[in-house]
């Protein structure tokens, strides 16, 4: 076999003699030998109870909350929910008014969302409850314009608004608006594709309701819906390693994808956007 077209590596095993615990289905931290440390819950891919914790690497984070707050430090988090359950006790705030969070950005910066990966050195800033509002759309074409995305602890929200559709004519919905329901069908707990499926589903020709909240702001942060891309900014992270969050499972050393895995996740992510209004990079 020629080199460099061996197996993939078997994810190693966690850091010894330090303590900590993992994080959120579909999370990575990058740093630790440019690998990935997956994490799950309960059991390893083959069974086995995860390691004890005195052998689980220690990941400290730091965190603000994206309107403005002194930076908290928070660690020992499995899945996006604990993680917010972290941030709430930094911050003396319930977890359920985090929506999502954004890494190195206080902005609602969709392409710097956290749901796929972290970085050791990544600032991870917390987006909370804002405004609530009311809105009624009359659906006049079968597409509403919108991609829709979800925190992975039950709020769907938007993640782009397609230039020119029924929905960006609309001008008080915007995106990192959380879809809180559809003619008084609450959404809560709904993953994305479901919410997808039901707006694609509305009838065509008729009115709906949609109540959202969106985002908390501070006053240099008041603009109306900014692009789908961001500009080329400072990065802040330069770790290579990632810890994965998984459902299932325990914390275990990746891989880094290839340039053309990566490239071809990217080109899977745009059809599912295109013809079905998600985008999820674990599917």
């Amino acid at each position: 076999m020629p080199l460099g077209l061996g197996r993939r590596k078997k994810a190693s095993p966690l850091v010894e003699n330090e303590e900590a615990e993992p994080i959120r289905a579909g999370l990575n931290v990058d740093g630790l030998d440019s690998g990935r440390i997956g994490i799950a819950e309960g059991v390893t891919q083959e069974g086995l109870p995860p390691p004890p914790t005195n052998l689980r690497p220690r990941l400290i984070f730091h965190t603000q909350l994206a309107h403005g707050s002194p930076t908290g430090r928070i660690e020992g988090f499995s899945n996006v929910r604990e993680l917010y359950g972290k941030i709430g006790e930094a911050f003396a705030i319930p977890p359920a008014e985090v929506m999502f969070c954004t890494l190195n950005t206080h902005k609602v910066d969709m392409d710097k969302l956290l749901g796929g990966q972290i970085g050791l050195e990544d600032f991870i800033f917390a987006h909370v409850k804002g405004q609530r509002k009311e809105v009624e759309v009359f659906k006049g074409e079968d597409a509403l314009g919108l991609t829709i995305t979800d925190n992975g602890a039950g709020y769907a929200f938007i993640k782009r608004i397609r230039e020119g559709s029924i929905i960006h004519q609309i001008q008080i919905i915007n995106v990192g608006d959380m879809i809180e329901s559809i003619n008084g069908q609450t959404l809560i707990g709904c993953r994305h594709y479901e919410v997808a499926k039901m707006l694609k589903e509305l009838p065509r020709g008729k009115n709906f309701i949609l109540k959202l909240v969106e985002p908390l702001k501070a006053f240099d942060m008041i603009s109306q819906r900014s692009g789908g891309r961001a500009g080329s900014g400072v990065q802040l992270g330069t770790g290579r390693g990632t810890l994965r969050l998984r459902s299932k499972g325990p914390a275990t050393v990746e891989e880094l994808p290839s340039a053309f895995e990566e490239k071809a996740i990217g080109k899977v992510d745009d059809l599912l956007e295109n013809y079905m209004g998600i985008r999820d990079s674990e599917l």
